[in-house]
């Protein structure tokens, strides 16, 4: 009997903690996605899938302070897959050849699953969501959009409005921050190579 209050009391616990933290992380999570994913449709869904997460992983044992880290970590993670979902057939310019890498995750992906390659995997993909973050809206839009989403300058320019010119001089900027921004993680890699 003492047994089975003690597993009711952990339970108790276990989801108020997990309700506590996904009410007061929600805001935060929820703006952290939108900066990141292009419809509020699928940022609520990513954030769904980030509290479901949660509910089915999270230990009583765990403070508060590492649900914070964690969430963050999880909604990180569920974005990546939901860019890998809608990525594009291939690069423009690579003109189909199976020699030229479909795009960012197929340079980054190892199908051996070497730990050494997760890691750096992850590293990039961490490296280069901050970096996005560092841009003005303006920019992040137009490199995620075409970038990462795999539309074209003609796709972008019927979605946004904007001039051809000007969402090219907002895609090299992108382009010119995120160089400068990831060369010394660049350079990391190359030493290592």
């Amino acid at each position: 009997m003492v047994a089975t209050l003690n597993i009711e009391t952990r339970l108790q616990e276990r989801n108020a903690t997990i309700e506590r933290a996904a009410g007061a992380e929600r805001k935060r999570l929820l703006d952290f996605i939108r900066r990141r994913v292009r419809t509020e449709e699928d940022a609520e869904d990513i954030l769904q899938d980030v509290f479901y997460q949660l509910a089915t992983s999270y230990s009583v044992t765990e403070p508060i302070e590492k649900i914070t880290a964690w969430l963050f970590t999880v909604a990180r993670n569920r974005i990546i897959d939901w860019y890998r979902k809608k990525r594009p057939e291939s690069l423009p310019g690579s003109g189909g050849d199976p020699a030229v890498p479909l795009n960012l995750e197929d340079i980054l992906y190892d199908p051996k699953q070497n730990p050494d390659r997760v890691y750096a995997r992850s590293l990039v993909w961490t490296e280069l969501a901050d970096a996005l973050d560092e841009l003005p809206e303006e920019q992040r839009e137009v490199f995620v959009l075409h970038e990462l989403e795999g539309k074209s300058f003609k796709e972008i320019v019927e979605l946004t409005g904007e001039p051809l010119n000007t969402l090219l001089s907002r895609k090299r900027y992108a382009v010119l921050h995120l160089r400068e921004r990831l060369q010394e993680l660049y350079e990391e890699f190359d030493v290592s190579s």
